[in-house]
């Protein structure tokens, strides 16, 4: 599978001036995969230390964090070269050597030639709660699961894709090529974008396989919850993970406690809230009160909503049957409104907008508010095909923003001050919106 942030690593990669590289990301989001990939494209060799399937390595960092005895005892211990500039060296699974990770600080300003980066299950938890770890010392990546257009390329649709990233006026597409993408969206509402559930589609096109390995990545994350989070909290993230469904699945989607059990209080929940976001496990958005940029010094911390990493997990947890989503039958449109909206958060997440929604006094709601370029629009999720746009209209009666955003099933057009984008083609918004700034 290619992912787009193969070029953000050969950007690290070119840089003259380069720090050691964290990726951070979920489980089984593909960081090994993709880290392998790089040095064998990109390197004559890797050292590849993997802590957790050889714990004896951590040893090598016990004596001395000075990267020229690391290198050198790395160099004896894999018998292989390290040569600066043309080996990759690779720490996985990162959080198993606490003395390894610090190792990175020393690597920056000692040995700055020697290109070395690292990954590992939970690291954002791990990096939250280390005390004095030298964020300024590394740079962060974050790998996400596949989005759409990556799902389109792991299906060999490559004339399809190339012509995705064509895309970059406000004009209907062609209603063939419209109709073919819509059916893929189908497919990946089902299917999602973690590599494994894709892998499996592609080799099988068998959706209850997909199933089976989506269902085994959320019992690998139970398991993870009871072997790595804090015992005090290990019952109050089960309780807001299993939740999400409900959370979304209500006209309401703002995180309410009461989901939770009667009487809950968000005190008793923040922390293992919070623990899921380091674990890379959900994204949340939060309310804002006037859309004014920066959009973050009018967020409400304690308004919320939460979303899956990705939509087809979301869709194991919910039971939703390959039938329900690609037929949509009765009972998908029930859940259709939260299907749709975890994707679109999704997406927008990867590519890298904050996530915000408004609602005024009354009961008009805008599911997203975006930020690009210092203009602020807002951007309504439809998951059919009503053109109905009641919230668009009363948040730009208040506000008189340049563009009103709408995405749904139907195709591409400019309506007036109102853009219709294909829920298919939200990875290409920050290319359509340049028509707009």
């Amino acid at each position: 599978m290619n992912r787009k942030i193969m070029q953000s690593l050969r950007d690290w990669k070119n840089q003259s001036k380069r720090k050691p590289l964290l990726l951070m990301g979920a489980r089984q989001v593909g960081k090994t995969f993709v880290l392998k990939q790089f040095g064998q494209s990109e390197y004559k060799n890797t050292v590849y230390v993997n802590f957790e399937n050889n714990p004896r390595l951590c040893q090598l960092f016990e004596a001395s964090l000075s990267p020229e005895i690391i290198l050198r005892s790395l160099s004896i211990e894999m018998n292989t070269e390290i040569i600066e500039g043309e080996t990759l060296i690779f720490f996985d699974e990162v959080q198993e050597c606490p003395n390894a990770l610090n190792s990175l600080k020393y690597f920056c300003e000692n040995a700055p030639n020697q290109h070395i980066l690292a990954a590992g299950s939970l690291l954002g938890v791990k990096l939250a709660h280390t005390k004095g770890f030298p964020v300024g010392k590394v740079q962060f990546l974050t790998l996400f699961p596949l989005s759409f257009l990556e799902f389109l390329e792991a299906l060999h649709e490559d004339r399809l894709k190339d012509f995705f990233e064509e895309i970059h006026r406000p004009e209907p597409l062609p209603p063939n090529l419209h109709e073919k993408l819509l059916g893929h969206f189908k497919e990946y509402l089902f299917v999602g974008g973690m590599p494994e559930a894709v892998a499996t589609y592609i080799d099988s096109r068998d959706l209850l396989k997909v199933r089976a390995v989506q269902e085994a990545i959320l019992n690998a994350y139970s398991l993870d919850f009871a072997k790595h989070a804090p015992k005090e909290q290990i019952m109050k993230i089960n309780q807001v993970w299993g939740s999400i469904p409900n959370q979304l699945a209500k006209e309401n989607k703002k995180f309410i406690y009461s989901v939770l059990r009667e009487g809950a209080r968000a005190k008793e929940f923040e922390v293992a809230i919070q623990w899921l976001m380091e674990a890379g496990l959900i994204h949340k958005t939060s309310l804002i009160s006037t859309p004014k940029t920066p959009l973050s010094a009018y967020a409400d911390p304690h308004a919320f909503k939460v979303y899956l990493v990705d939509v087809g997990l979301l869709g194991a947890m919910s039971h939703l049957s390959p039938k329900t989503i690609l037929y949509e039958n009765e009972l998908f449109q029930e859940f259709r409104g939260a299907i749709t909206e975890n994707y679109i958060a999704q997406e927008l997440v990867h590519c890298h907008y904050p996530l915000y929604y408004w609602a005024s006094e009354g009961k008009a709601e805008v599911d997203f508010i975006l930020e690009q370029e210092g203009n602020i629009f807002p951007f309504e999720v439809k998951s059919g095909n009503s053109s109905k746009k009641k919230s668009l209209r009363v948040y730009g009666d208040h506000y008189s923003p340049k563009l009103l955003i709408r995405t749904s099933p139907m195709n591409l057009r400019l309506d007036g001050d109102v853009l219709n984008c294909p829920l298919y083609l939200v990875e290409n918004l920050q290319r359509l919106l340049v028509n707009f700034v």
